[in-house]
Parts: C-alpha cells; structure tokens; sequence
C-alpha cells in the first residue's frame, strides 16, 4: 500500500487516496489472544476468537471501520489473508472479492492490464453469512476451513459502511515468488502494486 501512495504521488494521478496500514507482529506473548477470547473491535463490535491463526482478519476490521469513518468512494483492502485463497486459485492467481460489481470489474480490468491476474469469487452473505454469528459474541473470527477465504471476506464486509463500494484482494499465494517468471522475480511480488495504480489511472 506504501508502493502504490507513492507510485499515484509520482505519477501525478488526479485523485485522492489514502492509505491505512494495519501493521501488527504476531509474536507469541503473555497478552497473546486465546481461543474463547472475546474482543470489541473499533466499531463496537463483539468477536469471539475460534482460530488464533485468524489474527490478520482483526486488525485489518479495526482499520475497515477507520476507513469507513473517513466516508470514501471506495475501499480497497489488500491482505495476505488466507491459506484457502493459495488452495483455490495457487500463487499466480490472486482472490477478488467485492460487494460492488462496477468496482469488482474495474480492478478485474486493471490486474489484467497489468499482468496480475486476479479471479473474482462471491461474497455469499447469504449463503454463508450466519455462519460467522457468535455464540457469546457478536461475530466469531472463523467459521472452519471450508469456504475459508469467502468467511474471511464475509468477517471483513462486515466493518465496511453499507454505502461504500468495496473490493478484498486476497494476496496469500501471489505476494511471494518462489521463482522468477517474466517481469516478476523470485522473493516479494509487489502485487498488486501496478493492479491499484492502472486502477486509480483509469479513474
């Protein structure tokens, strides 16, 4: 996300674009979150903590409800998420979810343009969504391994404000290059760095 503010302030790009980072060391410690463990997120919402490998998932809602607040036209959220995104689509192919159709299709558009393809899969709130209800809590952070990647975004949708398009990009197999192929070398990809800015330059 620094990549991509930096490269829309470099190339001049006429609009406005703010980026959250939601950082987090994920070490093991005395305070560290239990299994049963129940959190308030930032908009007051109740988590019950299922799966402590499901960490990702809570600081990024704490930055989705900041974002939220800020009433942009549009949120686009970018995480190493899922196992289940490497499972479904391997690490050339990264996961495209959206609650919006113009929005899921124009960043559909610009990761082909730029080389990184990404496949769109459903949101399925209502074939999924009460799945993620709590049973001592508003939400819990996992519903199980099946489906893992739709309950992640479903888990993410929820701290998005109603009105704002939105669009989950699950990076989990294409962020890391176990080799070089084409303009991509071995190590750290920067998908989707050239995905957001042909996004953000066809406006």
């Amino acid at each position: 996300m620094l990549a991509t503010i930096k490269g829309a302030a470099q190339l001049g790009l006429p609009v406005k674009v703010t980026a959250l980072m939601a950082l987090a060391e994920n070490m093991p410690s005395g305070t560290a979150t239990r299994v049963s463990d129940v959190l308030t997120m930032k908009d007051g919402t109740t988590v019950e903590v299922i799966n402590t490998d499901a960490e990702g998932r809570l600081v990024l809602g704490d930055a989705l409800a900041h974002a939220s607040e800020l009433e942009p036209d549009a949120i686009v959220d970018v995480a190493t998420l899922t196992g289940a995104a490497v499972v479904a689509l391997g690490d050339r192919i990264s996961v495209l979810i959206s609650s919006d159709d113009d929005l899921a299709t124009a960043i559909a558009d610009a990761a082909d343009v730029s080389g990184e393809p990404a496949w769109r899969m459903p949101l399925a709130s209502a074939e999924y969504g009460e799945r993620l209800e709590g049973a001592i809590a508003d939400l819990k952070n996992s519903a199980g391994r099946e489906a893992g990647t739709i309950f992640a975004s479903l888990f993410l949708h929820h701290f998005v404000g109603d009105d704002i398009p939105w669009a989950h990009l699950d990076i989990a197999g294409t962020a890391w290059a176990g080799e070089a192929r084409g303009e991509i070398s071995k190590g750290g990809t920067g998908i989707p760095v050239r995905t957001l800015l042909s996004w953000l330059r066809a406006g």
